[in-house]
């Protein structure tokens, strides 16, 4: 038995089908929390056109990889990425009110403590 499976990428702006080699998922950071957008040619014109000032006043922080060890990050100074119950439970309150995916026990994703780290 015979199979293919065909993977069609969608403009996330828009809807479109994005054809063979006309578009991109874009990685994007603000303000600490990252995103994806998968975007057509059309529309990475326009978000290289909106951001293109911005970008060319901006200073670059990091390397062009786009992943990143996880590391942890201290919330209490002791160094081991932990933090009271008050606290962890308000980090997991706020993760929730800002769209953040968190479990009621357990590690706290860096990616949400530096986030909420960057809004305190």
């Amino acid at each position: 038995m015979a199979e293919r499976v065909v993977r069609q990428l969608i403009d996330d702006l828009d809807g479109s089908e994005i054809s063979d080699g006309g578009g991109e998922r874009i990685e994007f950071s603000v303000r600490g929390v990252e995103y994806q957008i998968d975007l057509a040619a059309s529309n990475i014109a326009k978000l290289d056109k909106a951001l293109k000032p911005f970008v060319d006043a901006a200073v670059k922080v990091r390397g062009s990889r786009p992943r990143r060890a996880v590391k942890s990050i201290s919330l209490n100074g002791s160094g081991n990425g932990g933090g009271s119950k008050e606290q962890l439970a308000a980090i997991r309150k706020w993760a929730r009110k800002n769209g953040f995916e968190v479990s009621d026990r357990g590690r706290i994703k860096g990616e949400i403590l530096e986030a909420f780290e960057a809004a305190h």
